[in-house]
Order: C-alpha cells, then structure tokens, then sequence
C-alpha cells in the first residue's frame, strides 16, 4: 500500500453536479402530515467532494445555482467542509432545485423539483477548461446527464477534457429513473463507462443497463471495459462484497461489519469517496475498496446525506480499531 500525498499542493478532484435543498419531514407521519421539515442539501456529486475534503484531499465542486436564498445556504454549507466553490455560479431566473424526502413505515421516498433549476442550465461552454485540466480527476456521474441533453453533453465535454489532459476520470453512473427512462439511460450512460478510468456501478444498476439478471454475461460486458470497475453490492456465500473487475479477473471485497444500520441514504456516496482517496493515495484498486467499505460503514450508523462522512483521523481510527476514551 503506497501512503503518499505527493501532489497535496494541486487541486485533486474535481467534480460537477447539481446539488439541492433537502427537506425532511422531521418525523414518520410523512410529508403530507409532518407540521415541521428538516433543511439541509444534498447532491452526489458535491457529497463526494465533501467525502474527498474531510479525507485530507484539496476537492472542487462546480455547479449552477440560483440567486435565491437556497443558492446561497447551499455554497456556503459547502464551502463551509473545505470545498474550493470558485467555479459555482448563481444566476437570477432559474431557481435552485428541491428534493423532498420522507421516511414512512420504514421505506424513504424522495420527490424532485429540479425541472428548469439553475443546474439544468448547464452547457458545453460554460466549462472552464484549463480548471478541469489543472486537477489529478475528475469526478462525475449520471444524475447530471439525466437532467437533459445539454446537462448531458457539458459532462461528456468534460470527460473529453480531462481525457485530452492525460487526467483520470471517474464515473458513478448514479442510475435514477425517476429523471429518464432505462433505454435514454442505456445510450448514455454505457458510452460514457468505455471513456473512464474508473467505473462504479452498484450490481443493480447494471441488471437495468445491461437488461439481464445473468451475473456471468454482466462481468462478460464489464470485462469489456478499458476502466477499472468497481461493482457495488453483490452476495458471496451470503455476505456482502463488492466487486474489483479487471478485465478477466474479478475480486472479491467483503464488507465492513456493520452494528447498528440507521440510514443508507448516503453511503454509496462515502463509499465513492472513500474509494477516490485511496487511488489517488496511490493504493491498488482492491486496497481503495477496503477503504471505500470502511468510509461508507461508518455513514450508514448515522443520519443525513453526507453529515456523517468521515474525517481521515476517524477511518484511521476505524482502521486500527483505536479505543475512543470518553472523558
């Protein structure tokens, strides 16, 4: 395992995506019921950023937002974890998105209000080029190309950026078919996973991707791909593991044990993070998912979306299983 932050001076991820205001209900009877609701935000891209700050890495998030109050809580929450937000911009006519979420009889559900947001905005030219080209990676995921076309094509422009640059790219498909359908999915998101370095899909999204519930043709098509891929989610001999697929060779990356699970929301996100901390630490794929496990288990024992992610003391800590003396 190679432990170095040689480049601990150049900005290290750099990653573009919408982020909106949440509202929870603040307790079970739901949004409908609910007198109270709960503001935060929340956003894939902008969550692993977060991830990457409190891991020790310099991280950058850029994204639209409106000129509204929410637009503004949102960047300053976000500068506020240590994330460079220069290239965030807010515009007057478009408003910031809202996702509202509940929690009723054990099953969390999330609404969207993103349609005409500021972020749906987002074009090709409005990318700043020799910024993308300046970071070690670059970090995107689906949920932008979802938004519409042009959302679409300003991520694949970037990817082409980064790419030309020599600089490594990460893609978390982040499947949400609330947004598309499977087949608009299909025909963006696979070209995309033949352009990265890096490739994170969970199991389940690649059932839907792939149309097929046959794991062997799933690592078959995935073997396929020039990019490391990291695969979330699967069952071994009834335990959990995610996958490290190479080409032919497939590894096996079991879980951290995990006590007492009190929110999933976020977890795939920590892990991500988690994941990009280690390769750009220098570690080999398999060594950046056992960090990636133990960054995401320690997000499921707590609540929100990324107010639970984990400092590098804390995983260091977790790591070596160091007693915490209370008083």
């Amino acid at each position: 395992m190679i432990e170095t932050l040689s480049h601990r001076d150049q900005l290290e991820l750099v990653t573009l995506g919408e982020s909106m205001v949440l509202l929870h209900a603040a307790d079970s009877r739901g949004l409908e019921y609910a007198s109270t609701v709960q503001k935060s935000f929340g956003g894939a891209e902008s969550n692993v950023a977060i991830g990457l700050s409190r891991l020790g890495h310099r991280s950058s998030w850029m994204s639209l937002l409106g000129d509204d109050p929410y637009g503004h809580y949102v960047v300053k929450a976000i500068r506020g974890e240590g994330v460079d937000v220069s290239r965030v911009q807010h515009i007057g006519g478009s408003p910031t998105g809202i996702m509202l979420r509940e929690s009723v009889g054990g099953r969390s559900s999330v609404y969207y209000y993103r349609k005409h947001s500021a972020a749906s905005t987002l074009q090709p030219d409005m990318l700043d080029a020799s910024f993308i080209q300046s970071a070690r990676m670059l970090h995107v995921t689906g949920i932008t190309c979802a938004l519409n076309d042009n959302c679409a094509s300003t991520v694949e422009a970037a990817v082409r950026i980064a790419k030309d640059a020599g600089r490594k790219v990460s893609f978390d498909p982040n499947l949400r078919l609330k947004l598309w359908s499977i087949e608009e999915a299909r025909a963006r998101l696979l070209p995309l996973a033949h352009e990265c370095d890096y490739f994170l899909p969970g199991l389940d999204e690649l059932k839907l991707l792939y149309n097929t519930d046959d794991e062997r043709h799933i690592f078959k098509q995935l073997a396929m791909i020039p990019a490391v891929c990291i695969v979330k989610g699967g069952i071994e001999q009834g335990r959990g593991v995610n996958y490290v697929v190479r080409g032919s060779q497939v590894d096996e990356v079991p879980y951290q044990p995990v006590e007492h699970v009190l929110d999933t929301v976020g977890a795939g996100d920590a892990f991500c993070a988690g994941v990009l901390s280690g390769l750009l630490r220098g570690y080999e794929p398999v060594e950046a998912v056992q960090l990636g496990n133990v960054s995401g288990a320690m997000v499921v024992q707590a609540v929100g979306d990324w107010e639970a992610l984990p400092t590098w003391k804390q995983v260091q800590a977790s790591l070596t299983n160091s007693i915490h003396i209370e008083r």
